[in-house]
């Protein structure tokens, strides 16, 4: 909104010239990123009174770690914090013609909204199932697909007029037309390994990448802290490779697929990364709030839309490493369970509890150990995914 209204203003006054300093888009990042920090501090505090007015707080499982008893009643939901300032920072300083923008708020919003519902039953209509499992996967999906449909047919085009005809012509060619070489599967640190998906595989991968980002990033988000710096160190580094996907002249310096307009998800990147911040103040141990469901599956979500959209799924995957092993380890642990109840007639588990903070927890590591551990590993992590830009 404000690159327009600068835009505006030299038209009426030629000689203001320092306005030109919105067409930078380094510089519309960085206000982005400091916008949504500022938004996220001084809503905060009424944030969390109206919430604890409300008298939203995170139930506590008895079953699970004891010290956490402490924290019941603490107010959740605080994710509608972040979606606020990430909104709102986002809609002043990108350029409101840029499509692959508005899928990814669409998209994070989207999620959020499912979350928001799970996390009212939970906490409001004291429902322990919250939204049931079946039912929260079904809105997922629809929102995955319908991301994945459309970002099959524009990672390649610069319109979206070009997007419905490219579609068009996918449907009349019996849903056999190829996509271009820049929707393929690049392998990071190769400079020509690539597998060419098609327009099925692009999708399925899509859909994969968005929800088992967002269901990852759920599962967590567990301990205070732990799930929120993860989100703004990997959501920063694929601000980097969103700004390098977006300009021709270094996409083909550093052997990158040239995605036109990409390079303005680094306003968007940057605004994640400001509110996470912001919400990190207030959610650093102890905790006055927590994310709840509203945060962590649109979070989630956010980051497998951009990831899918700068082609670096697989990045996703390594430097978002603790959310895959913390997804993986939730999966290891009911799949065994059930195997060994079905086979033994008792249930078995591999770890003490999951997801993997909380066997962590259960051998004595104390909580601030747990995230501070998991943080330094995941900037070691997306050390790694950022020496992919050169080391190719």
């Amino acid at each position: 909104m404000l690159i327009a209204l600068a835009e505006w203003l030299q038209t009426v006054q030629p000689d203001w010239t320092f306005l030109r300093v919105f067409q930078y888009l380094t510089f519309r990042a960085v206000m982005s990123a400091l916008t949504a920090l500022l938004i996220g501090l001084v809503l905060g505090p009424w944030v969390i009174r109206r919430l604890a007015e409300l008298k939203i707080g995170q139930p506590i499982r008895e079953y699970g770690v004891q010290t956490h008893l402490a924290k019941s009643g603490t107010p959740t939901m605080g994710g509608v914090l972040i979606l606020l300032s990430i909104a709102l920072s986002t809609l002043l300083w990108f350029d409101w013609t840029n499509r692959f923008v508005w899928i990814v708020l669409l998209v994070t919003l989207g999620m959020g909204a499912i979350g928001w519902v799970d996390d009212w039953r939970k906490v409001v209509q004291k429902n322990p199932e919250g939204m049931r499992s079946r039912e929260k996967y079904f809105w997922q999906s629809v929102i995955g697909l319908l991301a994945a449909i459309y970002l099959a047919f524009s990672v390649s085009e610069t319109s979206n007029l070009r997007v419905l005809e490219l579609f068009v012509r996918w449907v009349q060619s019996g849903f056999s037309n190829p996509l271009p070489p820049n929707a393929d599967l690049f392998v990071p640190f190769f400079k020509t390994i690539s597998y060419p998906l098609g327009v099925y595989g692009f999708m399925i991968l899509t859909y994969l990448v968005i929800v088992g980002a967002s269901n990852a990033v759920n599962l967590t988000d567990g301990l205070d802290g732990l799930a929120i710096m993860p989100v703004v160190m990997v959501g920063s580094a694929l601000g980097v490779f969103a700004y390098v996907a977006g300009s021709s002249v270094f996409s083909k310096y550093l052997i990158f697929p040239y995605i036109p307009g990409a390079g303005e998800l680094l306003i968007f990147c940057a605004a994640m990364a400001g509110s996470g911040l912001a919400f990190l103040w207030f959610n650093t141990h102890p905790a006055q709030v927590f994310m709840g469901d509203v945060g962590a599956l649109a979070l989630g979500g956010a980051l497998g839309t951009i990831a899918v959209i700068t082609r670096q799924e697989i990045l996703l995957a390594v430097m978002g490493g603790i959310f895959v092993v913390e997804a993986l380890s939730v999966m290891l642990q009911v799949s065994y369970f059930k195997f060994t109840k079905k086979r033994y007639g008792e249930g078995r588990r591999i770890l003490k509890m999951a997801p993997l903070h909380h066997h962590f927890e259960k051998s004595g590591w104390k909580e601030t150990q747990v995230v501070v551990r998991f943080w330094i590993i995941t900037m070691l992590l997306c050390l790694v995914g950022l020496s992919s830009l050169k080391l190719r």
